[in-house]
C-alpha cells in the first residue's frame, strides 16, 4: 500500500519553546490526516515523555522514540527495539564518567537519574547535585534490563566539550552518536536511527512511502533528512542543520511546521483558502 509520510521531530520542531503544539499546527495535522498522509512523531524523547503531552494525547499516530530505538504503533504497541548491550553500555559509561559530564541512561524502566525534558529548567547547581549524587550501579540491578540510549550532558557555557566527548567515544563500535541540543551527545545502538526507523515501519506494516517529508531542528534529525524526499529545517535550527535541509521554514514559536506544509510544500490549503 503506497502512502505519503510526514515524519516530525518534537522538541524545537512541532513543540514550541513552552512544550506546546500551536492551534495552527494542530489544524494542519488534522488536515494532513484527512488527506491520507501517514503522520509519524520521530523524536529523541522517551515514550513516557511524549504521551504526557496533552496535545500529543489527541493524536492517533505512531511514535518513534529515542532516536529510532523504539517504535510504537498508534495503539502504543512496541513494534521494534534497538538496544545497547550491557558490555557496550559499560564501556560508554566508563568513558563518560572519566570526562565528568552529566549522564542520563534511557531504559525500559525509564530514564536514570532522569530523562532530558524535566531537566531543561534546572539550575547548574541542581544538575551537578543530581549527577554527582546518583548511584548508577543501581541501574544494572533491574531484571531484563534494556538500555536504549545514554546522553552526555554539559552546561550551556561548555558546549565545545561535546566535541571532546565525541572523540573519546570514537573507538567504541556499533553505536550511533548525534546531538538533539548543542550541549548534549546522544549515544544509541547503530541500529537506532530516525531514517532507518521509517524504513523499518514500512516493512513491519507492509507499507510503501512514495514520498517522505521530514521536519527537524537538531543533529539527530539529519538521519531522517537523509532518507526524505523533502527535508525541512526549522528557523530555530543551528545553521549547519539548516544547510543540510531542502527547505527552511519559520521557527517553532512562529508556527514553522504549519507554515511549511501550507506555504512551502503546499501539501494542504492555506488558511486564506480555507476561509474562502
Amino acid at each position: 500500500m503506497k502512502m505519503k509520510c510526514i515524519s516530525i521531530d518534537l522538541d524545537g520542531t512541532l513543540l514550541t519553546s513552552r512544550d506546546e503544539i500551536t492551534e495552527g499546527s494542530i489544524r494542519a495535522l488534522e488536515e494532513l490526516t484527512e488527506k491520507g498522509y501517514q503522520l509519524i512523531l520521530n523524536t529523541g524523547r522517551a515514550h513516557a515523555d511524549v504521551v504526557k503531552l496533552e496535545a500529543v494525547q489527541k493524536l492517533d499516530v505512531p511514535i518513534f522514540c529515542v532516536n529510532g530505538s523504539v517504535l510504537y504503533s498508534e495503539s502504543g504497541e512496541i513494534l521494534y527495539e534497538a538496544t545497547l548491550s550491557i558490555s557496550t553500555y559499560k564501556k560508554i559509561f566508563s568513558v563518560l564518567q572519566k570526562l565528568d559530564v552529566g549522564i542520563l541512561v534511557y531504559t525500559n524502566y525509564g530514564g536514570f537519574p532522569s530523562t532530558l525534558p524535566p531537566l531543561h529548567h534546572k539550575s547548574k547547581e541542581e544538575l551537578n547535585t543530581l549527577f554527582h549524587e546518583y548511584n548508577y550501579d543501581d541501574i544494572l540491578k533491574y531484571d531484563n534490563l534494556k538500555i536504549y540510549k545514554l546522553i552526555a550532558l554539559v552546561h550551556q557555557e561548555d558546549v565545545e566539550r561535546i566535541e571532546e566527548v565525541t572523540k573519546a567515544l570514537a573507538g567504541i563500535d556499533d553505536v550511533t552518536m548525534a546531538s538533539s541540543f548543542p550541549n548534549n551527545l546522544e549515544i544509541t545502538s547503530h541500529e537506532a536511527h530516525k531514517g532507518k526507523a521509517l524504513f523499518r515501519y514500512q516493512e513491519i506494516m507492509n507499507l510503501s512511502f512514495d514520498e517522505i517529508y521530514a521536519f527537524g531542528d537538531g543533529g539527530n534529525d539529519l538521519a531522517q533528512f537523509e532518507v526524505a524526499t523533502k527535508s525541512v529545517a526549522m528557523g530555530n535550527a543551528p545553521l549547519h542543520i539548516q544547510q543540510k535541509a531542502d527547505l527552511i521554514t519559520k521557527t517553532n514559536d512562529e508556527d514553522g511546521f504549519a507554515y511549511a506544509v501550507r506555504h512551502l510544500l503546499k501539501l494542504i490549503s492555506t488558511e486564506e483558502e480555507i476561509v474562502v
